[in-house]
């Protein structure tokens, strides 16, 4: 229970970071390009991979504060960082197909994913 709670106030933390990024970024760039999102896609793959190398080379880092920091905060500030940091571990351990395969279904399958739940929501409800 301990370890389920941590990642629910580790979630809140990342999704409150990635609306104040998202304002923060409109405010300085505009709306005309998601700079919210390519800002925190980005930083949130450097900082994933940032905490699990630290935990895995040091004693710093508690299993229970990764886990805080890696599904909670960094898994609602953004999906991104968790799919980068699954793709970097096949390419350290050699699996490079399963890495190809997984970087290709994921754009992929998410590009589909959004072109039909748009298509489908656009037949709904119009426009």
């Amino acid at each position: 229970m301990t370890r389920f709670l941590l990642v629910c106030l580790g979630g809140a933390l990342g999704s409150g970071a990635r609306y104040l990024t998202a304002l923060a970024a409109v405010a300085a760039f505009g709306a005309a390009f998601p700079f919210g999102t390519l800002i925190v896609n980005v930083a949130g793959s450097f900082l994933i991979a940032f905490v699990m190398h630290m935990s895995i080379a040091t004693s710093l880092v508690s299993p229970e504060l990764r886990l805080l920091l890696t599904t909670g905060v960094l898994g609602g500030f953004t999906t991104y960082s968790t799919f980068n940091q699954e793709t970097l571990v096949y390419f350290r351990e050699g699996a490079w197909s399963v890495a190809a395969i997984n970087l290709t279904a994921t754009v992929i399958g998410c590009l589909a994913a959004g072109l039909a739940g748009f298509a489908l929501a656009r037949m709904v409800f119009g426009r």
